[in-house]
């Protein structure tokens, strides 16, 4: 006697078949995925289109606020490294937030955006919104935990990589 899977009645996950559960299960990082990417993305344009925030110093500046977390910041050394060019980190931060926010909509390197978002989630959480009291008045901490999923799935549908995916699946190879 053989024993294994009965193919007549597997519905397979990609092929779009199955229960109205298995396509709340395809679609349900969607939203995430959209969030996350609007607002990363748009945190990223609000950066660079604020004048005071790319200054060294000054009301509303990256340097100031660097500052004002130092002393307060789970990582002091990682704040002086970010007050050596406080401007320059300002620009590092935006056009990561755009990389990462653009990344994360198109569903392009899915799950290396979405790291880019953990990190920088992780490194605000460690400096900026260290001091919090109590932690979960913090955003950046519910920011670098709704990363997680999006890390370990990807962007199974709506994506570039999923149609790339399955163009190489069809044998087109690669782009």
């Amino acid at each position: 006697m053989t024993h294994g899977i009965r193919t007549d009645t597997h519905t397979s996950y990609l092929d779009g078949g199955g229960t109205w559960r298995d396509t709340a299960g395809r679609y349900a990082l969607l939203p995430l995925r959209i969030f996350l990417g609007v607002t990363f993305l748009y945190a990223g344009l609000d950066k660079l289109m604020d004048s005071a925030f790319m200054k060294s110093s000054g009301a509303g500046s990256i340097g100031d606020t660097m500052r004002a977390v130092r002393d307060s910041s789970a990582i002091p050394a990682l704040v002086d490294l970010a007050l050596k060019s406080p401007v320059g980190f300002g620009y590092a931060i935006a056009f990561g937030e755009l990389a990462v926010g653009l990344g994360t909509l198109v569903g392009l390197l899915s799950r290396l955006a979405a790291l880019g978002g953990a990190l920088i989630s992780l490194s605000l959480w460690l400096t900026v919104s260290w001091s919090t009291d109590p932690y979960y008045f913090g955003n950046d901490l519910p920011y670098l935990m709704a990363w997680l999923p999006l890390i370990l799935a990807g962007a199974p549908v709506f994506s570039l990589d999923a149609a790339l995916r399955a163009r190489r699946r069809r044998g087109g190879g690669y782009l």
